[in-house]
């Protein structure tokens, strides 16, 4: 059954995406849920239109993605973690721990899939990650991992 997503959905695909699911999947879950509509010829031709606009509205907010960029472009987050004598941390950090630190320490609010991690974070220590605001507004941002 081919579906369109209205929401982001975990291992299946992000908002507005055409995927293939299985029919029970979308039949009996995804569109009762109203996370998807069936994909036929003029819910597609909907989804292009809303397509278009969301497009013309990121295009507006290219600037406000520049200033979050100018504005982490020097500093280095902090993020506490709880950790053994060693070094090693319990467990990792993620990208939802960085979203946190970014809303507190700079009260800036970032969307989770915009955030990529360059490496598996499990000790302490400096990492980076990558910031995909847009598609021309790209930040490396540097994170350092302390004890608590």
């Amino acid at each position: 059954m081919e579906i369109i997503l209205l929401k982001d959905v975990d291992k299946v695909g992000y908002k507005h995406d055409v995927v293939n699911v299985k029919n029970g999947f979308g039949r009996n879950y995804l569109i009762p849920q109203k996370a998807a509509i069936i994909a036929n010829a003029a819910n597609m031709k909907k989804l292009n239109e809303l397509r278009d606009s969301e497009a013309a509205e990121e295009a507006k907010r290219v600037g406000f993605y520049q200033e979050i960029a100018d504005k982490l472009k020097d500093v280095t987050l902090k993020i506490g973690a709880k950790a053994g004598t060693t070094g090693k941390i319990f467990g990792s950090v993620n990208n939802i721990q960085l979203i946190a630190a970014l809303k507190d320490q700079f009260d800036i609010d970032i969307q989770r899939r915009k955030v990529v991690l360059n490496e598996d974070v499990k000790n302490l220590g400096e990492y980076t990650a990558t910031l995909n605001l847009h598609a021309e507004v790209v930040q490396v941002l540097k994170f350092e991992v302390v004890a608590e």
